[in-house]
Formats: structure tokens, sequence, C-alpha cells
């Protein structure tokens, strides 16, 4: 499972790289006389000649963790419409597939001490919005999700579950590749 996914992030990010610079490359190297190529210094030569670097960033305001970007925000909104507004920027509310993101969401939050996540109960079964395997919990409370169906971090222990039309800040995440 590993390998797919390492094999498809890699694949994501080869079709990421602007073809545009491939192009530019490709039609500078076809009109350079051969003559020219020899008389210029190396690292021109070198440096046209090198292949795009793939640089794994985010956005400004956003934070770089585990080939996705995240970012909080502290306006209060119901699970819904954070979903909504995580959706106009191209995300979702944010998943938590092991212990470190979980770490790394808490650290993100601080000092607030609530935030949605992308969890949610259908039918009896939690799942992600953005449809992550959901294998790992960090359950502090769990009351009953056919009447608390959305799941919300805490700053300072695992997460809990709430009513959807709650209104708590949000954590929204997006991966760097944008595939």
């Amino acid at each position: 499972m590993k390998t797919i996914l390492i094999f498809s992030l890699l694949l994501c990010a080869a079709f990421a790289a602007p073809a545009e610079e491939e192009h530019h490359l490709s039609e500078t190297a076809e009109e350079v006389p051969q003559e020219d190529v020899a008389a210029a210094p190396a690292d021109v030569v070198e440096e046209e000649a090198a292949a795009p670097e793939v640089r794994l960033s985010c956005e400004r305001g956003w934070e770089f963790h585990g080939f996705q970007c995240f970012k909080f925000f502290p306006t209060a909104k119901s699970w819904y419409d954070a979903e909504e507004q995580c959706n106009s920027l191209d995300a979702h509310l944010a998943s938590v597939p092991d212990p470190r993101q979980y770490s790394f969401l808490q650290q993100l939050t601080q000092p607030h001490s609530v935030a949605w996540l992308g969890g949610f109960n259908l039918q009896g079964r939690w799942m992600w919005i953005d449809r992550q395997g959901f294998y790992y919990t960090n359950w502090h409370s769990q009351v009953s999700s056919t009447h608390y169906p959305c799941m919300y971090l805490r700053s300072n222990l695992g997460w809990g579950n709430h009513g959807c039309t709650s209104r708590f800040g949000f954590i929204c995440a997006k991966s760097v590749f944008n595939c």
C-alpha cells in the first residue's frame, strides 16, 4: 500500500512540474549551436541542462506536514460551513491518519482549545471527509454519534464529537501536488 501511495505521489509530482520550463529548455538546447555551447562557461551549460527542481511547499499562510498543506481558521463556523470554506480553497477539513499528524494539528491550533476535523459519522461508521481510511483513533470522549456526528480536535487531549451545527474554528488540509 505504501509503495502505491509513494508511486502515486511521485507520478503526481512529475505531472505537476511546469510544462513551459521543459518546453523552454528543449527549445534552448535546439537553438544554441554546438560551437556556442563549447564556448559558454560550464556552470551556464549545466544550469540550462538541469531538470526543473520540484519543491514541496505550501502557499503563504499554510503549513507543510506529510505532503499536505494545513491552515487553521479560528473563525467559528458549523462543521458544514467549515467544510464548504475548505472546499472553496481546494481543500477539505483535515483528517488524522496517525499520532504524528494529530500532534502537529494540536500545535497548529494553539492557543485555541478545539477545532473541527474532517471526521463524521454516517450510519454508525466513522469516516474522513477526504475519503482516507479511518484506521487511527484518538478519542478523549465520544458521545452518541447519532446526535453528535461531527468530530473535533482538542488541543490538549484526544478528539471528541459534537453536533455539526455547533460553531468552532477549523483546520483545512490540501495536497501539495494539487492533483
